[in-house]
């Protein structure tokens, strides 16, 4: 714990903070025409997958065709409309397979077959049936594209196709692309031994499929998909036992493929997220970091979706890594500098885009604030020792607006904290306290919430363009939480704000308003520190536990000094006490041979005066 306490906030500084992760965010040009469909216009994804069929570049073409399916599953207006346009179309045709696909297993759920409900399987299986016809055309609209066969393939896992089906299927994905990965990906599920398959057939899959594959071809994941299915996902391994050496080879390999791509890039992040799980399970804490910082900010749903919530297994996994390699750093020394990442060996795939490149569809700067339901001085007594340092500004009455002022040496208590440190601090200071606070985030085309109340977090809410609609019954949840915390007798037009990507600055916006919340400051999401301009905005440093203690007993609460509002009666009780005490400590002093009789009436004298004239002073500026 010394050392986890020492060098947590130093290990592992450079990764991207917590709330810059994002689960499978579509890479730049697709993160456009994502938007550019919740704005009604298809043309930038229609070009997408034209281009991807002309340059026959199927790999691509899957990622997109998948995406564009998730996206059509809350809102397939705009593929509806493409299809009655263009019935012929391919592309469009292709998208409506997979959404068939996708529909289905949406319905029946991740879960393991006795746990879905039989009419859940009833809805699935017809679904799937739906979906035969359509994934026939698309085969017969692009004969040479291998697509529609890897979701085939996937349709014969759900269907309980047989072996016959499943070969005949592979033969015609590989006749078109020998080594595409997704449709490879898709034959090592129906191989595992979760479906149809053995430990050992799915590994002698990947292990062939790798062993032939040119270097650099994500092919090479193969094997590190099959260990996680067999480590991670398999009932009891026990049962049917593959040996430590071919899962070793796996992550080995793994580790060897992700040097032939650069940082960031998206094309490895399905791999590399396999890749670091399973060296967490290893225990290889530095090579783990490594990979991590590989990642960057895209975490994607497998294998994080086999532990629990994707991105929060990302995020308290990447932290568990840095503890350990914390712990066991010797207490003086200093954790070694990170390296620098390998240059992808040349012959390899094109390097893509850096985690931070803007043109990749990274993630802009997260940026937040909290608004929060009490007065300035009252949210400075309630952070004082939070970990942090804060700007906190008015509002309107009793209300006040709180940033995080950058600190280029956090505290060790922020450096451990889970969630990012506004969201933290805002736990720290609402607990125990009546009021609640908002967090607000906008983060590139993201926009956020979070409600902590008691110092827990009761509701969170992200509108992102990309993302499929919010559900009602969650969307309905939230606005319920919202309006009971800040006393909106109707939920309903917050529901409305909630459902919906479309303008998620203005509905963020919205929303505040809704809740009857001072509007947000000029300039927030898009410059840092927005509240320095904000007039009586003051800055709570830091303070460490000790000190935190004690100015909690003073009036100090700022620099300079937060003022808190004096009552009527405070006044009063002071005033009345000085009129009795000056006159005691003056007779005391005249008539007491006893000094230390005199010197008690005085010192209570001077401490009132004290208070009265910092008050005067904290209420005249």
């Amino acid at each position: 714990m010394p050392r986890m306490l020492r060098h947590g906030s130093s290990v592992g500084a450079d990764l991207p903070p917590d709330e810059a992760v994002t689960v499978d965010a579509p890479d730049g040009p697709m993160a456009d025409a994502l938007a550019a469909l919740h704005a009604g216009d298809r043309g930038p994804a229609a070009a997408l997958l034209a281009g991807t069929r002309e340059r026959a570049e199927w790999e691509r073409r899957s990622t997109y065709v998948t995406q564009l399916a998730a996206a059509a599953l809350h809102s397939p207006g705009w593929l509806d409309d493409w299809l009655d346009e263009s019935p012929e179309d391919p592309d469009a045709v292709l998208v409506k397979a997979e959404l068939c696909v996708h529909q289905a297993w949406e319905i029946r759920s991740a879960a393991r077959a006795r746990d879905v409900a039989p009419e859940q399987f009833q809805a699935f299986f017809a679904l799937l049936g739906d979906a035969v016809p359509v994934a026939s055309a698309a085969a017969r609209l692009n004969p040479t594209d291998p697509v529609p066969w890897q979701i085939a393939l996937t349709h014969a896992r759900g269907s309980q196709a047989s072996r016959e089906v499943f070969d005949a299927y592979w033969a015609e994905a590989v006749a078109r692309s020998p080594h595409h990965y997704g449709c490879h990906a898709a034959a090592l599920q129906y191989l595992s031994e979760k479906w149809y398959g053995s430990h050992g057939e799915m590994f002698a899959f990947a292990e062939r499929a790798a062993e032939s594959a040119l270097p650099g071809s994500k092919l090479h994941a193969l094997p590190l998909l099959a260990a996680v299915e067999y480590v991670v996902v398999s009932d009891d391994p026990r049962q049917s036992p593959v040996e430590r050496a071919r899962i070793d080879a796996a992550v080995e390999r793994g580790l060897e493929l992700s040097t032939w791509y650069e940082p960031g890039d998206p094309d490895a992040a399905d791999f590399r997220n396999h890749l670091v799980l399973m060296l967490i399970l290893h225990e290889r804490w530095a090579e783990a970091l490594e990979v991590f910082r590989a990642i960057g900010v895209r975490a994607r749903t497998y294998p994080w979706a086999y532990l629990g919530e994707p991105r929060t297994e990302f995020v308290e996994l990447r932290s568990g890594v840095r503890m350990q390699l914390a712990s066991r750093t010797p207490l003086f020394s200093r954790p070694g500098r990170a390296p620098a990442a390998p240059a992808a060996p040349s012959g390899g795939p094109s390097g893509g885009p850096s985690a931070g490149d803007s043109s990749a569809g990274g993630p802009g700067q997260p940026r937040a604030l909290v608004i929060a339901a009490a007065p300035p001085h009252q949210v400075a007594e309630a952070a004082l020792m939070c970990g942090v340092s804060l700007r906190i500004a008015p509002a309107r009455p009793g209300t006040s607006y709180v940033e995080l002022v950058p600190d280029p040496a956090p505290g060790r208590r922020a450096a451990l904290a889970r969630e990012d440190r506004l969201t933290a601090a805002a736990g720290s200071f609402t607990t125990g306290e009546k009021w609640p606070a908002l967090v607000l985030r906008r983060s590139g085309p993201r926009y956020g919430l979070s409600l902590l109340q008691k110092g827990t977090e009761t509701a969170a809410h992200q509108w992102d363009p990309v993302a499929p609609v919010t559900d009602h019954a969650a969307a309905s949840a939230t606005a319920q939480a919202l309006a009971a915390a800040f006393s909106v007798r109707d939920a309903r037009p917050l529901v409305a704000l909630l459902r919906g990507a479309d303008s998620p600055g203005a509905r963020q916006a919205d929303l505040v308003a809704a809740l009857g919340l001072p509007p947000l400051p000029a300039g927030f999401g898009s410059q840092d520190e927005v509240l320095r301009s904000v007039p009586g905005a003051q800055l709570l440093a830091r303070r460490g536990v000790l000190r935190g203690i004690r100015d909690s007993l003073s009036t100090d609460l700022g620099t300079p000094a937060i003022p808190v509002p004096r009552s009527r009666g405070w006044w009063r009780v002071r005033v009345g006490g000085l009129a009795v005490l000056v006159p005691a400590s003056v007779y005391a002093w005249a008539t007491t041979p006893d000094c230390y009789r005199a010197t008690i009436p005085t010192l209570a004298s001077l401490f009132l005066a004290n208070q009265l004239r910092t008050a005067r002073r904290a209420h005249r500026d």
